[in-house]
């Protein structure tokens, strides 16, 4: 049927969330660990390198990963960087690639306090 397409659409997009959410609790764990061993979150670096904490895309790809270049403000994500900057403080972003562009719950972030965005319904789910 013609309307069972955007509902498959719809599951594919949801399904993909967790790749997201996935790399972003694992960048948080390796940046913590960072902290520990430094006593900043300055210098954490993101890319393929040995001493980087995580890599820039999700595992499956579908998010590119990055810092947020001002993690204390109110608007969260809309510039990011591949270096953390701040020493008390970090904002992790997956933005969204390809087809999951077009998934509603747009951009993921969570902080050094454990706050995750969007609040949307659904999307930390």
């Amino acid at each position: 049927p013609a309307g069972a397409y955007p509902s498959y659409q719809s599951c594919i997009l949801r399904a993909h969330r967790t790749d997201a959410k996935a790399a972003l609790r694992n960048a948080a764990q390796r940046m913590e660990r960072f902290y520990t061993e430094k006593l900043t979150f300055n210098g954490a670096s993101l890319g393929t390198a040995t001493s980087d904490i995580a890599a820039t895309t999700s595992l499956d790809r579908y998010y590119t990963i990055g810092f947020d270049t001002d993690p204390t403000s109110g608007t969260a994500c809309s510039a990011t960087a591949t270096t953390s900057s701040i020493a008390n403080a970090y904002r992790l972003c997956a933005v969204p690639t390809g087809s999951q562009a077009n998934d509603s719950c747009g951009t993921f972030s969570l902080d050094n306090s454990g706050i995750k965005l969007p609040i949307t319904a659904k999307c930390w789910d």
